[in-house]
């Protein structure tokens, strides 16, 4: 017979061990051979002893005897297991030898990606045993390869633990058969190895490469035109590249947030990101419960108490549930002194900490986590909030939630009084998509309303129907219907504060006004200290045409608002504490809108000299 061969140049040329059978064969791949047989209408080639197919007449174009080695490509795998092949010529091409007895390269091939299991198939996965977990049946091995995630089950007994040697963290080769379990493919496994050296160190690279490939983030610009956020932008990938290999790894998300309107537009924008890749890449319907937790803060900073809890349960979770330690996400928190000893809480346990906020940050922070991502970093400052950011961050994450969000930076722009250019641009975004500026100005006024209400819940549906970034019919009834009641508390609050407010001029041209809090207001209702401050702050800086510092004061803590007065509450803070001895100051915020707390049997040396510094900064130039 005569051979008509196509040219390949640079492919694989696989040689089946005997051992392999036709679930071994691929269409389109090139194998090695010997023929076997003549015909009139062809020449049958065998691939092992147990494999063969025909290079049918027509494909032939020079002479091949019995016996004589070949290269062939597998053309079509027929219903009845025949094989239709053609001959190829090969140059500069890899090997591959696929069975048990291939030698150094045997079971490559085998292996299969765990994002390809099909239930009913034999499989051999190499990966990272996330986690192990002893069920009372079978020990089940959470396993990752960079592809997907399985469980794998192993059973010698009831409650008995399985392969004791196979810990967390181990580089492990499973072979078994795909199953479908409560709806979720699973492997029953019929071997286990831990694997060490060189083939640990090879499914370590094989798993790191991959992760890093699918966990890359698109190339993306920012929403808007600006030189602080395409400074930041660097920042922002890196943490969401963070993110994305997270979720892609198996590993939780706890997000702690401010609890306004900022820090719910952060959250909520991150967990809708968070929440589409989990549906695109998780087997578990009910992922999103069990690997993504949003909290929000009532404190600007990330109180012990809080990780303390979060700690907890994360480490119940991976006692009960064999789940992997989380990663935890500051948003519109976290950049302050005051965070410090819960991240090193966290780094105790090795879990990783990423950051998005727009407070002034602290020197001390930066080590003490995995990325920062602040406008005061790049020159910026408050103006650029979290919500901002988190939406652009959100983007990054998982591109499809774009069209959801492109309100949203607008919003928590107008939650926090945001003057920044950047604002402007972001109103004009959501105008362009069905969001006019009150409207967007009521939502934020909704969102915060509801926080308060909320306390430390989450109030996940219901803060996206706020939002409008759920569907939902209740937006346009609830929004204003919110609306109106904040500006009801409002009022109330307000009729009660404003003739208790003193105002006095002070030596450098400002007006300082203050008022009594704790005496003046009503207390555990909306709205609260912060809120009731910012409000008189505004009607005052509108009565005095600027130039104006508002203080609000309890019996142990003060909040501080400040226009046209060149103040730094950060600076203030530290100079406060080596001035005012035994008062416990501590706080923050930005530098002009922060709160300092204090002993209560300091308060009037605290406030004192809070006042003095106050008389003493410069006015800002218009």
């Amino acid at each position: 017979m005569m051979e008509k061969r196509d040219e390949l140049d640079g492919p694989v040329l696989y040689h089946l061990d005997d051992s392999c059978g036709l679930e071994d064969v691929e269409e389109g791949h090139a194998y090695s051979g010997y023929v076997n047989g003549t015909a009139d209408y062809g020449v049958f080639v065998s691939l092992n002893d147990s494999v063969s197919g025909l290079i049918h007449e027509s494909n032939l174009a020079s002479s091949l005897e019995v016996g004589e080695d070949t290269k062939v490509r597998v053309e079509e795998i027929r219903d009845d297991g025949n094989l239709s092949l053609t001959p190829v010529h090969m140059h500069d091409y890899e090997e591959v030898y696929i069975g048990e007895d291939g030698g150094e390269d045997g079971g490559e091939e085998r292996r299969t990606p765990i994002g390809e299991v099909v239930e009913g198939d034999d499989v051999v996965l190499e990966g990272e045993a996330l986690s192990v977990r002893q069920t009372s049946g079978p020990t089940v091995f959470t396993v990752a390869d960079g592809t997907g995630t399985v469980d794998c089950a192993a059973f010698v007994g009831a409650g008995e633990r399985a392969y004791p040697e196979a810990e967390d963290g181990d580089a492990v080769r499973v072979t078994g058969e795909v199953e479908t379990r409560n709806g979720e493919l699973q492997v029953e496994t019929d071997e286990l190895e831990v694997l060490e050296g060189e083939d640990e160190g090879e499914v370590r690279d094989r798993l790191s490469e991959a992760l890093d490939d699918r966990a890359e983030p698109p190339e993306l610009e920012p929403l808007v035109d600006s030189e602080i956020l395409h400074d930041l932008y660097p920042r922002l990938r890196r943490l969401a590249f963070g993110v994305r290999r997270a979720v892609l790894k198996d590993r939780p998300v706890v997000v702690r947030h401010h609890a306004d309107a900022d820090g719910m537009a952060s959250g909520v924008a991150v967990e809708r990101a968070v929440f589409s890749l989990l549906d695109e890449v998780a087997d578990d319907p009910e992922a999103q419960y069990h690997r993504f937790n949003r909290m929000p803060s009532r404190a600007p900073f990330y109180e012990m108490e809080d990780v303390t809890r979060d700690l907890n349960y994360a480490l119940k979770d991976v006692e009960r549930h064999g789940h992997p330690k989380p990663i935890v996400l500051m948003l519109d928190n976290g950049s302050t002194g005051e965070d410090g000893d819960a991240y090193r809480t966290l780094d105790a346990y090795d879990i990783p900490v990423y950051v998005v906020d727009h407070h002034s940050p602290d020197d001390e922070i930066e080590p003490l986590v995995e990325e920062h991502v602040n406008p005061y970093l790049e020159d910026g400052d408050y103006s650029i909030t979290s919500g901002m950011l988190c939406v652009e961050l959100a983007r990054l994450i998982e591109p499809s939630v774009e069209d959801e969000l492109l309100h949203v930076p607008a919003v928590a722009g107008k939650g926090d009084y945001s003057e920044a250019s950047e604002m402007d641009k972001y109103v004009e975004l959501a105008r362009e998509h069905g969001y006019g500026e009150e409207h967007v100005e009521d939502i934020a006024d909704a969102l915060d309303y509801e926080s308060y209400q909320l306390k430390y819940d989450d109030g996940r549906h219901l803060i996206n129907h706020i939002l409008d970034v759920e569907e939902n019919e209740a937006h346009d009834e609830l929004v204003p219907h919110l609306k109106t009641l904040a500006e009801e508390a409002f009022e109330k609050q307000m009729d009660s504060a404003r003739r208790h407010v003193d105002d006095v001029s002070t030596p450098n041209g400002a007006t300082l006004c203050t008022l009594d809090v704790e005496k003046y207001t009503h207390k555990f209702t909306f709205p609260g200290p912060g809120k009731t401050t910012g409000r008189i702050h505004d009607e005052k800086v509108d009565e005095h045409d600027g130039n104006v510092v508002t203080v609000g004061h309890g019996p142990d803590f003060c909040v501080i608002r400040a226009e046209g007065v060149g103040i730094n509450i950060p600076e203030i803070v530290d100079e406060l504490q080596d001035e005012v001895d035994g008062a416990g100051v501590d706080g923050g915020g930005h530098l002009v809108v922060g709160s300092i707390n204090f002993v209560q049997g300091k308060r009037e040396e605290v406030l004192e000299a809070l006042y003095t510094k106050i008389a003493q900064a410069p006015l800002k130039e218009e």
